[in-house]
Formats: structure tokens, C-alpha cells, sequence
């Protein structure tokens, strides 16, 4: 019994041996460290499967080479990067004694990539969403995060509902075509914009000052209503400078919340803003330690006058123009700091301006990228300083302002960094180009010419040289006209802009007189900035015109044709706060030419425009604009009716165009050689209409002085017993695609009996 017991346990023991000897090598490899199967030497590689791909591409990928270790790791990469390289559908990779062999099976090849029932977006625009068109080569991930593309892109758009799914089909030669199927859904709107706390600014304004816009009746065309929550973000920081700007320092936006109605399809968005109290500015002081500079000299560049609301953009600009005038004067390390002393019991800041020197700094390199069609010198131009210059923040600002400006680029970053040295600076300056040549027909209006129809070919950054070109053809009915311009706005490198305009004009015989019109002739111009806000032009040109008379009822003082030589200048300042849409400031203009050849005239005219904020936190603004012109006839003669001023709706509105004046016997317009004219304005937005329209109102008087004409007496018939002009109104102001439109709706109160007077005219909105 105890012999039998102890050959039981051995017994056992070989039946279990016998058992498991299929699987013993495998599993006693892994516990004796044998990863000798799989870390066998790599003698050959062999790759099958591949049609379109060389052997060499696919070796390329894997992670080991002929004379290495093969291991289960390096095999797993080797599978990996196949698979990432987006060409294989399939891979398998293993070890057959001493050869690594490689089995591929290759994705298709996509011969065509269509989109369906995309409206919103363009084919074109979506093949630039999608890699799978430019990749060539089909692979369910990567046509899948293509789709995903796409829909972000809607979204952003504001079609949140919007899905993207694919369908795939073979097509000739063994390759397949790729069909993103795309429902839009409906797009999402903006139901309301709201506001809480603003206690001192109406919603309005607010509204106008972000970018986000509530769904109106024209979103349909301009496509401003989408709501996006990056641009949300942007708007609350938009609506904190806003606030900044109109005095109200500690400004804060709590919150920008926008929640979405499933039901209506529509975001409702409310900005909960806390105000803070409201401040001016108190005294205001210069201090330098710059030895030699006076502080004195940089006052003409305070934009922080007592008693003014508190802004942040006034005092920022402030110290940018101190800083640049201190660098025109010699001191290029200048730096300009402003120190607020807060007054909370006065509510106001007193301001000193610190004026120091900076760090010494030079420009090393300026780095230009992203530039594929402007030349790098066109940018580089736009900064006041070259490589090897000292370097200067304010400067540095101002050129990244001007490369907005240029309307070439649809993004601008400008950054510095650490040079080769600690004195040394490199500037970074990153662009994306967008589209500057645009050509298309139009409807155009104007007062003097009427309804017409424009062909033009337009490009503001020709040859990529930042050079301007434009053909244009037009006509109303009995009018054409045939324009050519071109721009160079640095000439020579200067901060000088030159150009020619060449043209032809002509005018049908009823249209305007009871004679035609027929003008050739060309300009040259140059323009240049004086000092701040005043800038200089000067040109001169040469202009034939021919009189056309079928039924031979020409005036006798209209000659067969007249020629003339012009040579003339115009002064500009102007100091408002927004050019485009001006709520305070002035701006003045100074023309004067000399008409000479078949005349001897000089020409003088000068406009101006004050505009006054009376409630500029509810948008009411109002102006003064007076204008006066006088023709001089040099050699003591009459002024020709062909170089008279003409008077219109652009002098006094309620009157046509050529409405009223001296006339001759036959009712053409004499036009006039002397004129003076006042008008005040009120504008103010419209309450029952969302800001985001871009509509406002007007009301306004006019007044107009007609001086003695200095026409031959015998030509004169009608249209000169009274000297004045009168007349009241209001407008409805338009910010158009097309650019500021207003209509205008008058009474005339005084006028002569042979005026022609009108109730509507529509015009462009001018600074003047």
C-alpha cells in the first residue's frame, strides 16, 4: 500500500504532462523570457498585396530594418504606422522564420468628390472643409472627421440641426466616388438680444457696438444673425470697451448667456452688465526724465481734456502720439506711461503722462509669413522702421494698424521676440491673404446723372504690389461714361500716393440740355499727409470736350468744342472720432484749380462740418456743415456755363439737380459762380427698428445764397430774381452693402418760380 502511494503522485503527474505538451512550447517560451521566436533576427522583408504602392514606400513605414531584432512591440508600431499612413485598408504584419513578412490590402482611390443639398455653403467652399479630395485616397476615419468639418462649419454658420453622411460608389478603373449628403436643417436664429443693468446706455448702442446680430428681415442676404459662442465671448469684451470709452471705467459684463428655444429654432441672448460709476477727466500733466525733451512740445497730442468723459482709447492714443512725437523729435526709446490718480468724491481721473526712455532696443529681422501673392516689401513698407533701426512699440502698433487697414489680409498678427542679443529684437509678422480683385455689374444712383448700370473690374493689390486698378463702364439713360484709374500709394517709397484717371463722358443731346456732350481727358493726382488729421493733394489734367447739335437749337455762347488745362490743390483735415461714422470732432476742406487754354478761371471752394454728441449714449448727434464756393474769371470776361458750379440737392436739398439757378432762354441750366450754404442736422436711431437694420433718422434745415452771376446778362432768362434758398425735412439714413444711403424727404420754403423743386431724392452719405 505505501509502494502504491507513493507511485500515484508521479502517475498523475505524466498524465497531466501528456495533457498539456501541445501548448508547453508557447506558454514555456513567455515564463523563460523566449521572446527568442519573436526577437529573431530580420534577414528579408516581404511585402505582398500592394497594387499602387511600391515595396520601398510600405518598408519605409515599418519600424525595423533588415538586421534587426524582431520584437512584438516593434511589429505593433510598424502595424500602426501603415494603418496612419491612411493608404492600406487592411495590414498584417508577422515573422516567418527569419523574413518579416508584410500583407496589405490598399484603400480605393476616389475619382470625384461631390456635396448634396448644401445651400448655404459652395461646392467650392466645402472642398476646402474636406482633406479627402486633395488626399486622393479613401479611408472610412479620415472621410468621417471630413464630414465632421463640415458640420462645425454649418454650426458656426448657425444651422445647429445641420447633419453630414456619405455615400460611396465605385466608379470607372477600380476607383470609387465619395458623395457627402448634407441636410441643412433649418437655420437657427437669433429671436433677441437683451440687456440688464445698463442704466446709462440704451440697448441700441450696445447692440451696434457687438458683432452678433438679431435675425431681422434682410439676414436672408447679409447672414449676420449666427450664433457662435466664440464671437459670443468677443462681445462681451466689445461691450466692456464700449463702456470704457464713454466713462465708465469699471465697466464689467457679469454674464453673456444664450439659450436656445427648440421649439422656434432661435438662441435668446442676455448680457447681464454691472456699470460701475461714471468718470471725467481732471487735471492733466506732462513729466519726462528724457533730458533735452520738452514735455511742453508732445500737448498737441492729448486727447484727455478736462472735463471730458473718461475713455480708454483717448488714452491710449495719447500715448502712442507722444510716444511718436518724442521719436520724430529724435528720442526713438521713448516710451509714454499715463499715471490715473482716481478722485472717486469728484468722480474724475487726473492724468500724468510719464515719459520715459526704454529699454535701447534694435530691429534685428522682420519675418514675413503666410504672404503667397503680396510682396514682401508692400508690408514691410507699412512699418515705420527697417532692420537695424531702434525699435519702437508705438510704431510697432501703428504698422500692425496700417496692415489691417490695406484691406489685403483677412488676418494680421504681429508679435516681437527675443533677438540674437539682449539689445537686439525680432519681429514676427504672420498674414492671411484674402481675395482684392473683385469685377461684377451694378445699379447706381445719383442726383445729377440719375439711375444707371455699372460693369467694372477692380484690384486693389495689382501684381501684388499694393497698386490699384480699375475699368469701369457705365451708363443712365442718355449718358456712358469709360473710366480707367490707377494707384500707386507709396510712390518711391514715400508716404506718397500717385495716380492717372483717364476718361471718357458722354452726355445724349435732351439729357441735361438741349445739346450733347462728348469729353475726353485725363488727371493726374499725388497726395500726402502734412501733419496730424491734415493731409495735401495736388493735380492736374487736360480735358476735349465736343457739343453735339442734331436739330441745330445750340445756345450761341456753346462753341463746337472747348479744351482746357486744369491744375489745382485741396487741403483735408479732419478730426472726428469715426470717419464712417462720425458722433464728434470737425472736419474742413480747402479746393482750389486753375481752369486755363479756352478759359481763365480760378475756382475756389471750402466745406466744413462740426459735429456735436448731444445724448451720444442714445445715438442723437447733431451738425453744422456750411459750404461757399466763388469762380474768379481771371481775364475780366464772363464764366462759361460748361465750368459754372452745379447746383443741386448737394446744396440745398428739395431742389433737383439743376433745379434752380440762373437758366437760359431755351430752360438750360446756367449754373451758378458764386454760392454760399448752411445746414444743422439732428440724427437720432429709430426706436421701433432693430439696430441691427442699420437704419436711422434725420431732421434738418437748409439755407442757400446764390451771388451775383457773373454770366453774360443777355444769356440769363429765368431763375435769378431770388437769391436765396430755404428749405426743411427729414431723412431716413441707411448703412447699405452698398455703402451709407439716405433718403431724404423736403419742403422747400423759399425758392424762385422757375426752380424745379422735388419731395425725395436719394444720395450717398458724405462727411460734408
Amino acid at each position: 500500500m505505501i509502494a502504491r502511494a507513493k507511485l500515484l503522485p508521479g502517475f498523475v503527474l505524466g498524465i497531466a504532462l501528456v495533457l498539456v505538451s501541445p501548448i508547453l512550447p508557447s506558454q514555456l517560451g513567455g515564463f523563460l523570457g523566449v521572446q527568442a521566436a519573436y526577437a529573431a533576427t530580420v534577414k528579408n522583408i516581404s511585402v505582398s498585396g500592394n497594387q499602387r504602392v511600391d515595396d520601398s514606400t510600405i518598408r519605409s513605414f515599418l519600424a525595423l530594418r533588415i538586421g534587426q531584432n524582431s520584437t512584438s512591440s516593434k511589429i505593433d508600431e510598424s502595424i500602426d504606422a501603415l494603418y496612419q499612413s491612411g493608404l492600406f485598408s487592411s495590414v498584417s504584419v508577422r515573422m516567418s522564420g527569419n523574413t518579416l513578412r508584410v500583407v496589405v490590402k490598399e484603400n480605393p482611390i476616389v475619382s470625384a468628390v461631390l456635396f448634396e443639398g448644401n445651400q448655404k455653403f459652395s461646392d467650392s467652399k466645402l472642398s476646402g472643409l474636406v482633406d479627402v479630395d486633395t488626399r486622393g485616397v479613401y479611408s472610412e476615419a479620415a472621410v468621417a472627421q471630413d464630414a465632421r468639418n463640415i458640420e462645425l462649419a454649418y454650426d458656426q454658420a448657425g444651422f445647429s440641426s445641420v447633419s453630414v453622411t456619405t455615400r460611396v460608389e465605385p466608379a470607372a478603373n477600380s476607383r470609387i466616388k465619395v458623395t457627402f449628403l448634407i441636410n441643412e436643417g433649418e437655420r437657427a436664429a437669433i429671436a433677441a438680444i437683451t440687456f440688464a443693468g445698463n442704466n446709462s446706455i440704451g440697448d441700441n448702442q450696445l447692440k451696434a457696438a457687438i458683432r452678433t446680430r438679431e435675425t431681422h428681415l434682410l439676414s436672408w442676404l447679409f447672414r449676420d444673425d449666427a450664433y457662435d459662442e466664440d464671437k459670443l465671448n468677443v462681445d462681451s469684451e466689445l461691450v466692456r470697451l464700449y463702456y470704457a470709452d464713454r466713462g465708465f471705467p469699471d465697466a464689467q459684463v457679469l454674464s453673456a448667456v444664450a439659450e436656445f428655444d427648440a421649439e422656434r429654432n432661435a438662441y435668446f441672448i442676455n448680457f447681464t452688465i454691472d456699470e460701475g460709476e461714471r468718470y471725467e477727466f481732471g487735471n492733466i500733466d506732462i513729466q519726462t526724465s528724457i533730458a533735452g525733451l520738452d514735455a511742453n512740445s508732445l500737448r498737441s497730442a492729448v486727447r484727455t481734456h478736462d472735463g471730458r468723459r473718461y475713455s480708454i482709447t483717448s488714452l491710449q492714443r495719447t500715448a502712442q502720439e507722444m510716444a511718436r512725437d518724442a521719436a520724430y523729435q529724435g528720442y526713438s526709446f521713448a516710451e509714454v506711461r499715463p499715471r490715473l490718480d482716481r478722485d472717486i468724491e469728484n468722480k474724475t481721473f487726473n492724468v500724468t503722462y510719464l515719459v520715459d526712455e526704454g529699454a535701447r532696443l534694435y530691429v534685428e529681422r522682420i519675418n514675413i509669413f503666410g504672404n503667397t501673392r503680396t510682396r514682401d516689401f508692400v508690408i514691410r513698407r507699412e512699418f515705420e522702421f527697417a532692420e537695424g533701426d531702434p525699435f519702437n512699440r508705438t510704431f510697432l502698433a501703428a504698422g500692425r494698424e496700417a496692415l489691417n487697414g490695406l484691406g489685403f489680409f483677412s488676418r494680421v498678427d504681429v508679435s516681437a521676440e527675443q533677438g540674437s542679443g539682449p539689445d537686439k529684437v525680432v519681429i514676427n509678422v504672420v498674414v492671411e491673404e484674402k481675395s482684392t480683385g473683385n469685377w461684377g455689374g451694378g445699379a447706381s444712383y445719383s442726383p445729377q446723372t440719375g439711375f444707371g448700370v455699372e460693369l467694372s473690374l477692380e484690384e486693389k493689390n495689382f501684381l501684388g504690389k499694393g497698386q490699384k486698378l480699375k475699368l469701369a463702364l457705365g451708363g443712365t439713360f442718355g449718358s456712358r461714361t469709360y473710366d480707367f484709374s490707377f494707384t500707386e500709394p507709396k510712390f518711391m517709397g514715400l508716404d506718397i500716393s500717385a495716380g492717372v484717371d483717364i476718361y471718357k463722358r458722354t452726355v445724349d443731346e435732351g439729357k441735361f440740355y438741349n445739346y450733347g456732350t462728348d469729353s475726353t481727358g485725363f488727371q493726374l493726382r499725388a497726395g500726402a499727409p502734412i501733419v496730424d488729421n491734415l493731409s495735401a493733394s495736388v493735380f492736374a489734367g487736360y480735358d476735349f470736350t465736343s457739343f453735339t447739335d442734331s436739330d441745330a437749337n445750340k445756345p450761341a455762347y456753346i462753341p463746337a468744342s472747348i479744351q482746357k488745362a486744369f491744375v489745382g490743390y485741396s487741403l483735408n483735415y479732419t478730426d472726428v472720432d469715426n470717419v464712417m461714422n462720425p458722433s464728434e470732432g470737425f472736419a474742413l476742406n480747402l479746393t482750389q484749380q486753375y481752369v486755363g487754354i479756352d478759359h481763365n478761371l480760378l475756382k475756389t471752394e471750402v466745406k466744413g462740418r462740426y459735429y456735436i454728441p448731444v445724448l451720444a449714449d442714445q445715438g442723437v448727434i447733431a451738425s453744422i456743415k456750411g459750404q461757399a464756393g466763388i469762380i474768379n474769371e481771371l481775364g475780366g470776361g464772363f464764366v462759361s456755363p460748361t465750368e459754372t458750379f452745379i447746383a443741386g440737392p448737394n446744396l440745398i436739398r428739395g431742389f433737383k439737380s439743376r433745379g434752380f439757378g440762373p437758366k437760359d432762354a431755351s430752360g438750360n441750366a446756367l449754373g451758378v459762380t458764386e454760392y454760399a450754404a448752411v445746414s444743422a442736422e439732428v440724427e437720432f436711431p429709430l426706436p421701433v427698428l432693430p439696430e441691427s437694420y442699420g437704419l436711422k433718422g434725420a431732421v434738418w434745415a437748409d439755407a442757400a445764397f446764390l451771388g451775383a452771376a457773373s454770366l453774360d446778362p443777355v444769356n440769363i432768362s429765368s431763375g435769378n430774381t431770388t437769391q436765396t434758398r430755404t428749405s426743411v425735412g427729414a431723412s431716413i439714413l441707411w448703412d447699405s452693402p452698398l455703402g451709407p444711403l439716405r433718403g431724404d424727404f423736403a419742403h422747400v420754403i423759399d425758392k424762385d418760380t422757375a426752380d424745379d423743386t422735388q419731395v425725395f431724392a436719394l444720395t450717398i452719405q458724405t462727411l460734408f
